[in-house]
């Protein structure tokens, strides 16, 4: 077990203020990691903040806009001021618009593309050249979806975004190797958070996911942490480039 111990590690998780990324904040300060919590609504970080110190944990929070520049590069340096380097970055900010390709508008197509690829970009690169400056090695781990290997309808924004999140992450992997800097993608699947606890209380959302992934169900969320502590901690230490869906087999399920 301590190929997973995260010790003396500092980790930036954008987007903590709730869902998956309170559970990656919660998983990698359970570990032993100092986290750091990022997102707009500072009083959803204070939330997850609450739960990491309630457990021993300790956790400090920033106000960060991954598609703002300026902010990205304030949210680093702050971090690098009140906690060290990072260590490991969760790249885990991320929206989704529903709409038909023939209906979605220019601003929404942006709000999306903007934060689930280009935030994802600014955040990574911000937070690599902090670790190439420090010769410090790394892990980031970038939040891709089932969505960037499979399609659905009424999302094509967030498959254009997150499919090519699958590909930055390879490209930042050949590049930034060279630093001892690892990354990798987590693909989830349906997991039950606030956002969406209601539609899954709904019988026809539960029968479609009995159809449709093969484990019959959703996730829950302490079922994505096993992936992500593999990631972050020298457990991985031989993985870069990888994709890891986390999902029931839905990627895989029969057409």
């Amino acid at each position: 077990m301590d190929l997973f111990n995260l010790d003396g590690k500092v980790a930036l998780i954008s987007g903590a203020g709730s869902g998956l990324g309170r559970q990656f904040a919660e998983t990698l300060a359970g570990a032993g990691a100092s986290v750091v919590l990022a997102a707009r609504r500072r009083e959803k970080l204070e939330e997850t903040a609450e739960r990491v110190r309630d457990k021993g944990g300790d956790a400090i929070c920033l106000e960060l806009d991954v598609t703002d520049s300026l902010s990205v590069t304030n949210c680093i340096r702050e971090t690098v001021s009140e906690a060290g380097v990072p260590d490991i970055l969760v790249n885990n900010a991320g929206i989704a618009k529903q709409a038909f390709l023939t209906d979605i508008s220019e601003d929404d197509w942006d709000a999306v593309l903007d934060t689930n690829l280009k935030g994802v970009f600014m955040l990574a690169q911000a937070v690599a050249k902090s670790m190439i400056n420090a010769d410090k090695p790394g892990s980031i781990i970038n939040i891709a979806s089932v969505l960037g290997l499979r399609v659905s309808k009424a999302l094509g924004s967030y498959i254009a975004a997150k499919s090519a999140v699958v590909q930055l992450t390879k490209a930042m992997a050949i590049e930034w190797s060279r630093y001892n800097i690892r990354v990798n993608a987590l693909a989830p699947g349906y997991f039950i958070t606030e956002i969406n606890q209601e539609q899954f209380a709904d019988g026809s959302a539960r029968e479609f996911l009995r159809q449709r992934v093969p484990m019959g169900r959703v996730g829950e969320l302490p079922e994505i942490a096993g992936p992500l502590l593999l990631l972050a901690s020298a457990a991985g230490s031989y993985m870069t480039g990888s994709i890891v869906t986390v999902d029931g087999g839905h990627v895989c399920s029969s057409l």
